[in-house]
């Protein structure tokens, strides 16, 4: 059984703690930032710069347990953990599932905002 793509207890949790409103506004702020992080990953990884591929990396991670994203983090965990061995391979095939990751979670982050 596959995982939901945003833990909703979590989420809850947020919303219970920080408000709906501001919630949504911090949804709104990662839909803007997270591709820009996702950028900057894919130009660390083409300038070999292992540092900047992780410390992006962790930024998503962050922002993936914030909301209970719990398959976008694991997945950026993934990548900073193993920045220096991907931007030696050069394979961009884990940014690829990162950002599949992102885009299911950035859908339903939208849906649980509408909601």
């Amino acid at each position: 059984m596959t995982p939901p793509t945003i833990d909703t207890a979590t989420f809850d949790e947020l919303k219970t703690t920080a408000g709906a409103d501001f919630v949504r506004e911090l949804v709104d702020t990662l839909l803007v930032e997270a591709p820009l992080m996702l950028d900057e990953m894919r130009t660390a990884l083409g300038e070999h710069s292992v540092e900047r591929l992780r410390r992006a990396a962790h930024s998503l991670k962050s922002n993936g347990m914030t909301f209970g994203a719990l398959e976008l983090a694991a997945s950026a965990r993934d990548l900073e953990v193993r920045a220096a061995e991907i931007v030696a391979s050069g394979d961009a095939t884990p940014l690829d599932a990162l950002a599949q990751r992102y885009a299911a979670a950035a859908t339903a982050l939208a849906e649980l905002t509408r909601e």
